[in-house]
């Protein structure tokens, strides 16, 4: 029987530094923001203050970042390209192993229903299902229940534990299971029947460690959401193909997660000390030594944040618990153990991260700057054209791929002309408060049952 225990209202923080004081918090966040204006009134207002030598540099920097935008634009075409190729000769496994399916959940009633009933339409032969509520105070626990049992042969088993964390819940269920392979999933999320059949293939090589599935946004009903919707398609999904053919995908989604045990078991499983404990499940992994695997027809949709504000604060968690993965795991961006793939994946996470938000909202401003003062208005229009057409056409390219809502292509215009500025305004703010130790909270967005 489940061991049910009294439920905690708030989840436990990373370990680290002392938290401090809301005000405290509050001030440091606005000396950050006034600095950073300062710096660039100074910078743009008194460019000849900083002699020919910056100025030389700021131009070459400029020059780089749109050399670095196209390229970087061909190299993830040109490799997630391959990695299709590949997977146009590859066919669905004689054998099918037995799989335990491990959902989470924490104050999920709006959704649980949903995503557990999902998991029983799955078009698998042989898998369990463990579903762990994690002290939930709003009725999670009571609707789970209602699945607890057998059905056709497919036994869902429901857990109680005290509130700890997400991955303290992933670690319950997974020592609980057993199957040689696990898919851990979110509770918000809902995976499509052959998602498991597409997916185990993968698991034929033995150097294979895991496999990420393709997560898509399902509540698609407002400017945000289809953004959001873009987003996956192109901004993420494009990457972990052109990742994939070096099987070296530096994120396993939340949402669909597909492991070999012997792979989790090897790290120790899952970390509390992060906000993002799927990113730092994956590179764990990879410093093991397996390969990661991309599925594009394992598929799992998932309710994004329809409202602006849950869209900056889910992202600043991520980006916050990336940095803190990867200053975790900064051994491994000189330690390949004999695989230069790795190291190479965590750089590139960095860059995609750190230097590039930065480099984006700079020469955006420095453009329009430029155009003001010297009457180059023209020219600005014609670089954000460029940038437009050139957006759009990845964009058509990564929904092709993925067969997906070609009226999704249009939504490129605001992509670029507003929603990636804020997420990366969002990540540059992440980053300052991560480096100077600001307090943070899990920042749970509310859900609508959309699933």
């Amino acid at each position: 029987m489940p061991n049910e225990t009294t439920p905690s209202e708030v989840e436990p923080k990373p370990v680290g530094k002392k938290p401090l004081r809301p005000t405290t918090q509050l001030i440091i966040s606005i000396v950050i923001l006034v600095l950073a204006v300062l710096a660039t009134i100074f910078l743009f207002r008194y460019p000849q203050q900083l002699g020919p030598i910056f100025i030389t540099a700021l131009v070459v920097t400029l020059a780089s970042f749109l050399l670095l935008l196209v390229l970087r634009h061909f190299v993830l075409i040109w490799f997630s390209y391959l990695h299709q190729r590949e997977l146009a000769y590859d066919d669905c496994p004689d054998v099918y192993p037995f799989i335990s399916i491990v959902v989470p959940a924490f104050n999920e009633s709006e959704v649980i229903q949903a995503s557990l009933s999902s998991l029983l339409e799955l078009r698998y032969p042989y898998y369990e299902i463990i579903a762990v509520d994690d002290g939930s105070t709003d009725g999670t626990l009571e609707k789970m229940k209602q699945f607890e049992g057998n059905h056709y042969g497919v036994k869902v088993t429901v857990l109680s534990k005290e509130n700890a964390g997400k991955a303290e819940a992933l670690n319950y269920g997974l020592r609980r299971s057993k199957a040689p392979i696990v898919v851990c999933m979110d509770s918000d999320s809902r995976l499509t029947p052959e998602a498991l059949r597409y997916a185990v293939k993968h698991f034929q090589d033995p150097h294979v460690g895991a496999v990420a599935g393709n997560v898509k946004v399902i509540n698609r009903h407002n400017i945000w959401t289809k953004l959001q919707a873009l987003e996956y398609i192109e901004g993420l999904n494009i990457v972990r193909k052109a990742q994939a053919f070096w099987r070296t995908v530096n994120v396993i989604p939340g949402p669909i997660g597909i492991f070999r045990r012997a792979a989790i078991e090897g790290t120790g499983g899952y970390d509390s000390d992060t906000f993002a404990e799927d990113f730092d499940m994956t590179v764990k992994i990879l410093a093991d030594g397996w390969k990661i695997h991309y599925e594009p027809k394992a598929v799992a949709f998932t309710e994004a944040p329809e409202e602006l504000l849950d869209i900056i604060k889910q992202r600043y968690r991520w980006s916050r618990g990336i940095l803190q993965a990867l200053r975790k795991q900064k051994h491994l961006l000189t330690r390949s153990n004999g695989n230069v793939t790795t190291p190479l994946s965590l750089w590139y996470m960095i860059f995609e991260g750190l230097v590039w938000p930065g480099m984006n909202i700079f020469a955006n401003v420095f453009f329009v700057w430029i155009a003001l003062i010297y009457g180059m208005t023209k020219l600005l229009v014609m670089w954000w054209l460029l940038l437009t057409v050139l957006d759009l056409l990845i964009a058509a390219h990564a929904i092709l791929m993925e067969r997906e809502d070609m009226g999704l292509a249009i939504y490129a215009v605001f992509y670029r002309f507003f929603y990636i500025l804020i997420i990366d305004v969002t990540k540059v703010f992440a980053t300052l408060e991560e480096l100077v130790g600001l307090d943070m909270s899990w920042g749970k967005v509310a859900r609508k049952g959309r699933i």
